[in-house]
């Protein structure tokens, strides 16, 4: 019966969305439903935040039910801008309607702020200062946020100019709300030991758009935790790890139970879930950030050491971070509480090398090359987020390339000494050539000499942040420039469709 009072009523509602008027047919009809078939209506998804504006005008069942806090705008706003949804709580009191509008006016405004950005910047980078339309924007940051995520994942390969900035914009608001809370982390007092808490705030500046956040990445250690203490179990069913609940801090004193636990750790990290040392990717920036540490379950020495120092630490075992040459490791005291103790009480743990426990000596012949005993003291969590920075700063690999063409000189227009640094001279053209301002697949950009460049016979996207800054779209054969490249060089775009399919007739005939 209710079943088909909706499908009755549905029929109605496209004619009442049109008219407002309390005489339109059908209305009476439809307001001697029961509320709940009304409410299921007009949230079915069929009708737009101006349909149930009008149907809202028509009478006031309709108004009472379509009130700005009830489920009816909630819904509207849901399907929307459903990522949104997240930051409320259930039992909050929210003006839905008011929401819905100050959303629609961020959204505006950012797109407005989006499309001045590429005239007011192509020929430059965007300073600082140039974030300050956003800096002063009104209402809620989350919401103009929203709005750059969705110009980010338009359909396709269109608007990759608008993707350019919209990235840009959502960068910096990202980043300066972490950098807050990192510099709010360092103000910390030097016994403040969150290894992991700082470790993160470097993933999330450095990504700020994934999803990263501390309470995530600690629920997937505190699993590892889990299963460490179920083979802990087996080994000792007294153990006093078994016993602590989440968030303790105790530390465990006896060094036999110490050891049960780096043997239950040592055989869930590296032969049960199969944790490696990155050897055969080592300069790959993805083994310094904890959530990829995670899921890809390798990294480098300092990362793989952060995630043990924290597992181990959680199950009361209190190693303790060494900012080693070359490769970092952990220490962990054998010597007696209070007593004097130097470099020879301790083992040295390599979590890049499976856990394995070394001596001052093996330390020396693991990086080849004696060190004084300062180099095996403990540091604090500054030090070792600058030796995550400063790894980050210098990681990087180049190999042969693929890359787009943003600008070009009909010679080189380098200076004399770039021109002998780069061994221009030796080319057979030497500088006498066209010289192309490259966007390469790595991220870097570089002025390349037209005898060292070829057309690519199966191009492929180039992954590089400043393509939207050029160009409006990748059809598949070529990047289409947008309004501000096309007037720094009206001529190119019939060379580059002329080129295109000339190639593309070659390829064709070599295959008949």
């Amino acid at each position: 019966m209710a079943a088909a009072a909706v499908d009755s009523a549905m029929e109605v509602v496209p004619a009442l969305a049109e008219e407002a008027a309390p005489e339109a047919a059908g209305l009476s009809c439809l307001v001697n439903l029961p509320g709940e078939v009304l409410e299921y209506i007009l949230c079915s998804g069929s009708l737009t935040a101006a349909d149930i504006g009008r149907v809202s005008s028509t009478c006031r069942r309709l108004r009472e039910l379509c009130q700005s806090s009830g489920k009816v705008w909630k819904e509207q706003f849901r399907v929307r801008w459903p990522s949104l949804m997240k930051h409320y709580s259930p039992t909050d009191y929210v003006n839905w309607l008011e929401e819905y509008k100050v959303r629609q006016k961020a959204g505006l405004e950012a797109r407005k702020i989006v499309a001045s950005f590429s005239k007011r910047f192509f020929s430059e980078h965007v300073p600082c200062n140039g974030f300050s339309d956003i800096e002063n924007l009104e209402g809620p940051e989350i919401f103009f946020e929203d709005e750059l995520v969705c110009i980010l994942n338009m359909e396709g390969r269109k608007a990759l100019t608008w993707k350019y900035y919209a990235k840009k914009i959502l960068y910096y608001l990202r980043q300066q709300k972490i950098l807050n809370n990192l510099k709010a982390f360092l103000q910390q007092p030097d016994d403040y030991e969150s290894y992991l808490e700082g470790a993160v705030y470097i993933d999330q500046y450095c990504n700020p758009l994934s999803d990263i956040s501390l309470k995530d990445i600690q629920a997937q250690i505190d699993s590892i935790v889990e299963l460490v203490c179920k083979t802990l179990r087996g080994i000792n069913s007294r153990h006093p790890s078994l016993a602590f609940k989440a968030g303790e801090s105790s530390m465990i004193m006896e060094i036999e139970l110490q050891s049960q636990v780096l043997d239950a750790m040592n055989y869930v990290l590296y032969d049960q879930l199969k944790f490696k040392g990155n050897r055969m990717d080592y300069y790959n920036a993805l083994n310094l950030y904890m959530h990829q540490v995670l899921i890809r379950r390798t990294g480098i020495p300092i990362s793989m050491s952060l995630l043990y120092l924290t597992i181990a630490r959680q199950l009361g075992v209190p190693l303790e971070p060494v900012n080693f040459p070359s490769h970092f490791l952990l220490r962990w005291c054998q010597g007696a509480e209070g007593a004097s103790l130097d470099i020879f009480d301790y083992i040295y743990i390599d979590a890049f090398g499976k856990g394995k426990q070394l001596t001052v000596k093996e330390c020396e012949y693991l990086i080849g090359q004696h060190v004084t005993a300062a180099l095996y003291g403990v540091v604090n969590v500054k030090k070792v987020l600058q030796r995550m920075v400063g790894n980050l700063l210098s990681l990087g690999k180049r190999y042969g390339y693929n890359c787009v063409i943003y600008g070009w000189d009909p010679t080189c227009m380098m200076g004399h000494e770039w021109i002998r640094n780069m061994n221009v001279h030796s080319l057979p053209h030497g500088h006498h050539q066209p010289f192309y301002n490259v966007l390469v697949e790595d991220g870097s950009c570089r002025y390349a000499a037209q005898e060292n460049l070829e057309y690519n016979v199966e191009p492929q996207e180039i992954s590089h942040p400043d393509v939207g800054r050029y160009f409006s779209e990748f059809t598949g054969t070529h990047y289409i420039p947008n309004a501000e490249l096309e007037i720094r060089y009206p001529e190119d775009l019939e060379s580059v469709y002329e080129t295109v399919q000339n190639i593309y007739s070659a390829k064709k005939e070599d295959v008949e």
